[in-house]
């Protein structure tokens, strides 16, 4: 660490010096050298009327090595903590290539998609409402009251496939006033990637979508 400031004659506090490091990383010298080198330059441009006292060179030394000590501690932790994260995320290598069942959008290449709906028991009849990527329904399909898995086949009543691309899904639960709940049914998506996002462990879906690993309700291998 190079000091670039010396106190001028007659400075009877600390002499201070100002590293710039890297923001991401600030990092305190541990070089007691420099520390030396410091405090001899504090005793050349000491008052000699009003020379520092001895205890306070003391002060000085304590409180370096306390700054120091603090900053190996939590440069420690932090290493600890990214261990821990790449200990954390290996559990989840093995959920790679497996189908998620977690209430998202999916990505929709012309396979069939399993839905898992679940209307409320109030109503009288229920429908499935899909929407682009956009957020524009581009289907409604009656789906009774079953709480049964059921296939989205991405075909419309035409018999034409929708085009590949990113869909959402509602669940709108009807009586005789109308809708009385809409919710996101839970689908199965396939997972590509595990990753730690601001700590925590993040699955990557096909199609980019992520969501949280808690919000995976099951999970299972991908029909043959």
């Amino acid at each position: 660490m190079d000091v670039t400031q010396t106190a001028p004659a007659g400075t009877t506090g600390p002499v201070r010096a100002t590293e710039t490091k890297n923001s991401n990383s600030p990092v305190i010298s541990s070089d007691f050298e420099t520390f030396l080198n410091m405090l001899t330059t504090q005793l050349q441009n000491q008052d000699p009327l009003n020379p520092v006292k001895s205890t306070d060179f003391a002060v000085q030394l304590a409180t370096f090595s306390n700054v120091e000590q603090q900053v190996q501690t939590n440069n420690i932790l932090s290493d600890l903590a990214n261990q821990l994260g790449g200990a954390g995320i290996s559990q989840y290598a093995g959920w790679v290539g497996k189908e998620a069942r977690v209430a998202a959008p999916v990505f929709y290449d012309g396979t069939p998609v399993t839905i898992d709906p679940a209307p409320d028991p109030a109503a009288e009849r229920a429908e499935l409402v899909v929407r682009n990527a956009e957020g524009a329904a581009v289907q409604r399909l009656d789906i009774g009251l079953s709480n049964q898995p059921m296939t989205w086949s991405g075909l419309t009543a035409s018999g034409a496939r929708l085009p590949a691309g990113q869909y959402s899904f509602a669940v709108e639960s009807i009586d005789g006033t109308g809708v009385i709940d809409s919710s996101p049914p839970q689908v199965y998506s396939m997972i590509s990637e595990a990753r730690i996002e601001d700590g925590k462990p993040v699955l990557v879906l096909e199609g980019g979508m992520r969501v949280a690993v808690d919000d995976v309700s099951g999970l299972r291998d991908p029909a043959g």
